[in-house]
């Protein structure tokens, strides 16, 4: 029984570490060219869990609440204000946990995409749930209607905080949160009277809480509670990058020029960062070649859509996992011996 407590005890520490004051632990600090872009104002807005880029409104950003929370989203201005209030129809809000933006290849309107994928028993649900709806043309609150597509792993179900659309092809990505995460991309074409496959494409860090395409496709980033991680399309590893501390690290997306990341924390009046891309993500540094999704690699991979790349941990991600693990066993064993 104890064994068991103590292998518990672990779990949550390390999923809940930022909860636990464990930020201190974070590689993650502030630099002089990071930006704060504003903080979210609106009172409802406790735990932004997803952060998108409007694709048709100039300094227009998208968000949503976490778990317990109504199906809706919120159109949020530079200055931290929420300029509209949208709410889903027909669809639950069981544990939304990301968002992305993208424009249709064909139509070239703006779509976005809200992620009812959290599973934090690994098996809860039969089926996980990813909503579309064409972004709003008007900044009013209104109700809007949604696609329901829904999702199950190829390899048994799993919890996932992350998905990115492919900006050129439209192809959904899922990103699942575990100690050995993967990118699970969906079918090509998606189909609303059934559950769609999602297959493993990619290895990705341990815990990731979100993911997002660059604009151009050139390169895709993967966050974790402790920073971020930059990958070319062929699933090759650029660099991490540190983030700012934040209380509960859970949202990442690019800014529309590509150029840099934006990061968001849950929690009230939680702030939005900005922080540039290294030299060697920019855009203009990304080979033009890796754009095309039909053309394959020298390695047989489709150079657009992630390829199959061990993603391997540094040394300080595995002392801030093992002191969250240590802190977590010294406080179930005094735990156990006081109860004894």
């Amino acid at each position: 029984m104890i064994r068991a407590c103590v292998v518990a005890g672990v779990l949550l520490a390390v999923c809940t570490a930022p909860a636990y004051g464990l930020s201190g632990l974070s590689p993650g600090s502030a630099s002089a060219d990071d930006e704060k872009l504003f903080t979210f104002r609106d009172a409802r807005i406790t735990e932004s869990s997803g952060l998108a880029v409007s694709p048709s409104h100039d300094g227009v950003y998208y968000t949503h609440n976490d778990s317990a929370a109504q199906p809706e989203f919120y159109a949020v201005g530079e200055d931290g204000r929420t300029k509209a209030t949208f709410r889903l129809r027909g669809a639950e809000a069981r544990d939304w946990e990301a968002m992305a933006a993208s424009k249709d290849p064909a139509t070239g309107r703006g779509v976005l995409w809200f992620a009812d994928i959290g599973d934090n028993f690994d098996g809860a649900w039969p089926d996980i749930s990813i909503y579309k709806v064409n972004e709003p043309r008007n900044l009013t609150d209104a109700t809007l209607p949604a696609i329901r597509y829904r999702f199950r792993y190829a390899d048994g179900a799993r919890n996932a905080e992350g998905i990115m659309v492919h900006p050129k092809t439209g192809r959904l990505y899922v990103v699942s949160k575990e100690f050995a995460g993967s990118v699970y991309a969906a079918p090509k074409k998606l189909r609303t009277g059934r559950a769609n496959v999602l297959r493993k494409v990619a290895a990705a860090p341990l815990m990731a809480t979100d993911a997002a395409y660059a604009p151009d496709g050139s390169s895709y980033v993967v966050r974790t509670y402790f920073s971020a991680t930059l990958y070319r399309p062929s699933g090759e590893q650029i660099s991490k990058v540190s983030m700012p501390d934040l209380q509960q690290a859970e949202s990442i997306t690019y800014t529309a020029d590509g150029k840099a990341l934006l990061t968001g924390s849950e929690g009230p009046k939680s702030p939005v960062y900005r922080i540039p891309l290294p030299d060697a993500a920019l855009p203009s540094a990304t080979p033009q070649a890796s754009a095309s999704p039909d053309r394959p690699t020298t390695q047989g991979t489709r150079a657009a859509e992630p390829a199959a790349e061990p993603v391997g941990l540094t040394g300080r991600d595995i002392l801030i996992w093992l002191a969250a693990a240590a802190a977590a066993i010294g406080g179930i064993t005094l735990l156990a011996r006081r109860t004894r």
